[in-house]
């Protein structure tokens, strides 16, 4: 009997929503065994064992280790191609370049505005304004390309949906929740995309396990 597949993490975390993302997209069981970062587990040998930078998410397939979210997305997309949703349809130049677009890109941005508006606040941190409005700006300009590419393309890659969708919905779900979500309800293209992705059963199963 095959191992079911583990993750070590949070569900606090979008990078580890977006590895458990994957695994429902591609109807696979999978087992969330929490890592707690207050007491410093991240940080000891065992989970260090796991990942040597001491980061969740790290998922374990059989032998198979793999950290970085992005690395897990990609590899379950790959390697259990023939489960649930095909996220990799087609080789595409477009495709690896929008993939790169949201790493690179688009999470910088807004993983600025969320962590300084909604994660700080969970952590009795102090929100620095400032540091919002900064990376607002440099959303905003991101954001203002996707509008353009949306208007000419159904999902980000084309279309149909894939991995390279996939990967921008924990950041994306979290800023819904924020004073800045204006800056993708405010763009039609940008909305639609994010109405038509979102209603996927795979990820509201996924939306679900987010911390109310």
């Amino acid at each position: 009997m095959a191992m079911k597949i583990k993750v070590y993490g949070l569900t606090l975390s979008n990078n580890a929503l977006r590895a458990i993302a994957v695994l429902n997209e591609k109807e696979l069981e999978y087992e969330l065994c929490p890592v707690d970062l207050q007491s410093g587990a991240h940080k000891k040998p065992e989970f260090l064992a796991l990942n040597p930078f001491g980061q969740i998410p790290v998922v374990q397939d059989g032998d198979d280790i793999i950290f970085e979210s992005r690395a897990i997305t990609r590899y379950i997309a790959t390697k259990y191609k023939e489960s649930g949703a095909d996220l990799l349809p087609v080789s595409s130049a477009k495709l690896e370049t929008w993939l790169q677009v949201e790493s690179s890109q688009f999470y910088p941005a807004i993983s600025g505005i969320n962590f300084e508006l909604l994660i700080k606040p969970m952590l009795g941190m102090t929100t620095d304004m400032s540091n919002v409005e900064k990376h607002a700006e440099k959303f905003s300009a991101v954001l203002d390309v996707y509008e353009a590419h949306l208007a000419k393309n159904k999902y980000v890659a084309g279309d149909v949906f894939t991995l390279a969708d996939l990967n921008h919905m924990p950041e994306i779900y979290l800023l819904l929740k924020s004073p800045k979500a204006e800056l993708i309800t405010s763009r039609p293209h940008v909305k639609a995309w994010w109405e038509d992705i979102s209603a996927r059963p795979a990820w509201k199963k996924t939306a679900a396990l987010f911390p109310a």
